[in-house]
């Protein structure tokens, strides 16, 4: 059946191998774009991203038909090339065998955009690991309590 409207909003988390902070600031934007680039191309969509050190947020709307795994492998094997044939980190790049991938609902668009697009100033406040981990409590306790009412 066709799906003629959606509403498929994912926050995607990918860290970089071992969480080595292997991004340069220099080099942030070209990769933002990159990514971008390969979302849209996707027939998806960018609300935001930013690209931390060691990780990178983003937010996208998708198209029904490309699941989080298949947008998230897309973006992880172009985007690792780029990065690698370009020489736009320190060190060997290389990304973590997996990331997260977070729903959203439309009435929260705006507001995880405002988190992504406030990276660097939330990092001065809190490491990755502490968000992290706060992240997977959030989602634990929202999976756990649609349980709950099931």
């Amino acid at each position: 059946m066709k799906i003629e409207y959606n509403n498929l909003y994912t926050h995607f988390v990918f860290s970089t191998y071992q969480r080595l902070p292997l991004i340069l600031e220099a080099n942030r934007q070209r990769i933002e774009k990159y990514i971008t680039g390969i979302v849209n191309n996707h027939n998806c969509q960018m609300y935001a991203i930013y690209a931390n050190p060691e990780h990178v947020h983003f937010l996208v709307s998708r198209s029904p038909d490309m699941d989080e795994e298949r947008l998230a492998n897309l973006i992880e094997i172009a985007s690792g090339k780029f990065i690698k044939e370009n020489k736009l980190c320190v060190g060997k790049f290389q990304w973590q065998n997996s990331c997260s991938a977070f729903s959203v609902s439309k009435r929260e668009v705006n507001k995880v955009c405002k988190y992504i697009l406030g990276q660097k100033e939330h990092h001065h406040k809190q490491t990755f690991a502490e968000e992290y981990e706060i992240f997977l409590k959030f989602y634990q306790q929202t999976i756990n309590q649609n349980k709950i009412r099931e």
